[in-house]
């Protein structure tokens, strides 16, 4: 397959909104590991106007991506062998030691918890149970890369049992079937039945086993990235199709955004409106996909020298990120900011640790398989020599 540099800085991007998203997260009033002294409720317009597509879209540029590595591969074992060592030797890494601040800080602020940090790591985190309802040890925002690693074993299963010939069929249907209107209403179809089964409410666990409200959205959107790799018809469609999109995710925002300001005002009871408010966000998750591939292919499909560097970082600094931002947020409530101040250190402290963190541990060769990076026989000679580690995660 053509690489689709479009694909690379979406994947670029969404993560960098993911960074931005667990920032805002620390204002929101929905529940977090810690939180300003003073929520915001306007924070939520921002939140909920990406809410609703961010995770979908990532798991797309993932299956995306996870075509062509498989693509590269010399075969299914050698692709999961190196999938695995590049997906939870890392999440194994993270969760021993850079995870359990942001549960300690969680117990400490909001469960009353008294231990030092060595006195909750050491006799605490590591109990495979649950502390005062938070499950430990855990992998919080890992979350992603735990299904990630496992929607790649079953798709590689099922194309592994799976004719040749019964594979290429279907891959003409599923192209035909989404090569025109198709593209905005099978997915849409597919999510109005999810959300009757899962009900307006319903909210993933990131469990894994049993989670079944996210398996219904993720799965199909990291098969729907695999797919997408090679299916000219769907492509075409979204050339045709990706302003329509556009245009629908603005008004389902717009259905979403009014009901909360009725539900904020107290005009509506936050009971009422809740399917309105299910199906708006039904239609911005998916219609802003489909816009934001198409913008995607239409204006960012080039490379720069600024690509293969960015590409390789997006892992460290999704490992690293989360912590920062609530190790420092729980420093931060001491000083009692403007809460415009507090996200500007929190922006600029964020970035600055990322970066700090993936330059650091690129440079040290027994640390780059835990940090997401490939090992390298030699150094690179500058920073955009770096070789590219498209999919991870």
């Amino acid at each position: 397959m053509e690489r689709h540099y479009g694909i690379d800085w979406l994947r670029i991007g969404a993560f960098a909104l993911l960074i931005l998203y667990h920032i805002g997260m620390f204002f929101v009033p929905w529940g977090w590991h810690v939180k300003t002294a003073q929520p915001l409720d306007w924070v939520q317009l921002p939140m909920l106007a990406t809410n609703a597509w961010r995770l979908p879209l990532l798991f797309t540029v993932s299956g995306f991506a996870t075509a062509a590595l498989l693509g590269k591969s010399t075969g299914p074992a050698s692709f999961l062998r190196d999938r695995t060592a590049r997906l939870v030797l890392p999440t194994l890494f993270a969760a021993m030691l850079i995870i359990p601040p942001q549960p300690w800080i969680e117990l400490m602020t909001q469960h009353g918890y008294a231990g030092s940090f060595w006195h909750f790591w050491v006799g605490d985190y590591f109990r495979f149970g649950t502390l005062d309802g938070i499950v430990l040890p855990t992998w919080q925002h890992l979350w992603f890369v735990v299904y990630l690693w496992a929607y790649t074993l079953v798709l590689v299963a099922i194309l592994a049992l799976t004719p040749a010939a019964a594979r290429a069929s279907f891959a003409r249907f599923a192209d035909d079937l989404l090569g025109g209107p198709g593209l905005l209403l099978v997915p849409l179809a597919w999510l109005a039945v999810h959300m009757a089964i899962s009900g307006p409410r319903a909210e993933p666990n990131h469990a894994l086993i049993g989670d079944w409200t996210a398996h219904r959205m993720y799965f199909p959107a990291f098969v729907f990235g695999f797919f997408l790799a090679d299916a000219p018809r769907t492509w075409a469609a979204i050339r045709r199709w990706w302003r329509v999109a556009g245009v629908l995710a603005v008004l389902g925002f717009v259905v979403v955004a009014g009901i909360l300001l009725l539900w904020l005002a107290g005009s509506v009871p936050d009971t009422q409106l809740r399917l309105p408010f299910a199906a708006g966000r039904l239609i911005l998750g998916w219609c802003t996909i489909v816009a934001l591939i198409g913008i995607a292919d239409r204006w960012w499909n080039c490379d720069h020298r600024w690509r293969r560097t960015l590409t390789e970082a997006v892992f460290p600094f999704y490992l690293i990120h989360q912590t920062i931002i609530v190790m420092l947020g729980w420093y931060l409530l001491r000083f009692a900011l403007p809460a415009g101040i507090e996200f500007v250190a929190l922006l600029g402290a964020t970035i600055t640790g990322c970066w700090l963190f993936y330059l650091g541990g690129r440079r040290i060769g027994w640390l780059r398989p835990l940090i997401g990076l490939r090992r390298l026989a030699s150094r690179p000679r500058s920073a955009t020599a770096a070789p590219s580690i498209s999919g991870v995660p």
